[in-house]
């Protein structure tokens, strides 16, 4: 529970319950703080406290509601972190996260040892079977960072022949590499300024690293790119600064694929206008990509979990939270 920025508790609640027959309750193997959780706590997005915290899980179905179908008791599950019906016309089109019956997990919280996920049909998915434990840190890496990662690199239209700057290397930028890398790109331009952070760029796929940041970085992936900019750049901060560096990054006819949650970002309408560039982003269609990314963790083609560099038992969620905000930490798990 959150109850106000940097004061985060660990509290015992009421079990959750079915409340419509929608529903499923599962038990959590595996939850995490989310880049996207720094905000209120740090006191840039309003937190009216205590609130839940966490959209991120991977666990075991205990409990469904009567119209169930896809999902029964037993199984190993992993959703998004917007609940969808996987039917409506938008869902259909592949952007579950705007369903139009969409419920945001964050509000139920999933920082927690149980869970209740409305809309279960369409927003869980199982994997073929029981995993072993060495996989479950990539299996939740899917229900949030790494189909953001993903739903980036596809916006971004990365592929055979394109070179990709990455913009952001927390554990959505790290794993937009591993997407693009897996998509076929020719080059990734990982920038970051953090070692350990290039050294899993570079074991996802990057080709380059960059530490330039804002008006320097651009120039530099210019200069990689024989004065042209990258075919495909991958945001995934969603701050003003790094917003105008991934859009002066692109070459003309390029695209900007965003995933930051962005935070006081206003875009000059001249300078958009004359960039020639495609801008793509908002909250990532996670179900879409989660039947080919479980089966790639499944068949052990993808490491996502390698982010998590930091594992503490729910209790100690306080000090995830402080970890991260201090960048001691690319990525926290939490075991309930």
């Amino acid at each position: 529970m959150m109850y106000g920025p940097g004061d985060v508790r660990v509290e015992d609640r009421p079990d959750p319950a079915i409340h419509k027959r929608t529903d499923a309750i599962i038990r959590l193997t595996a939850t995490c703080v989310c880049g996207s959780d720094l905000w209120p706590y740090r006191g840039q997005d309003q937190v009216d406290g205590p609130a839940p915290m966490g959209h991120e899980y991977a666990g075991v179905v205990e409990e469904i509601g009567s119209e169930v179908t896809t999902v029964k008791p037993g199984d190993f599950v992993i959703g998004s972190f917007f609940a969808s019906d996987n039917t409506c016309e938008i869902c259909r089109a592949g952007y579950q996260s705007s369903c139009i019956h969409r419920e945001p997990i964050g509000a139920i919280g999933t920082q927690a040892e149980m869970a209740r996920i409305p809309l279960a049909d369409g927003t869980l998915v199982a994997t073929p079977g029981t995993p072993d434990a060495g996989l479950v840190p990539s299996f939740l890496a899917a229900s949030d960072v790494l189909g953001t990662g993903w739903f980036a690199a596809v916006a971004a239209g990365a592929g055979p022949g394109k070179t990709v700057a990455v913009v952001g290397d927390g554990a959505v930028g790290l794993l937009g590499v591993l997407a693009a890398a897996q998509l076929g790109a020719e080059r990734i331009i990982a920038l970051s300024r953090h070692e350990p952070r290039q050294q899993l760029a570079l074991q996802y796929g990057a080709t380059d690293i960059v530490t330039e940041r804002g008006d320097q970085g651009v120039a530099r992936i210019k200069e990689l790119t024989n004065g042209y900019g990258a075919h495909s750049i991958i945001e995934a901060v969603g701050t003003q600064e790094s917003m105008m560096q991934a859009i002066r990054s692109a070459r003309p006819g390029g695209h900007v694929g965003y995933v930051g949650v962005a935070h006081d970002v206003a875009l000059p309408g001249d300078e958009l206008f004359f960039s020639a560039v495609h801008l793509h982003g908002g909250p990532a269609p996670v179900r879409r990509f989660l039947p080919e990314l479980i089966d790639l963790i499944w068949q052990r083609t993808i490491d996502p979990g390698k982010v998590f560099d930091l594992k503490l038992p729910l209790d100690d969620a306080a000090a995830a939270y402080q970890a991260m905000d201090e960048r001691r930490a690319i990525k926290a798990l939490l075991q309930p």
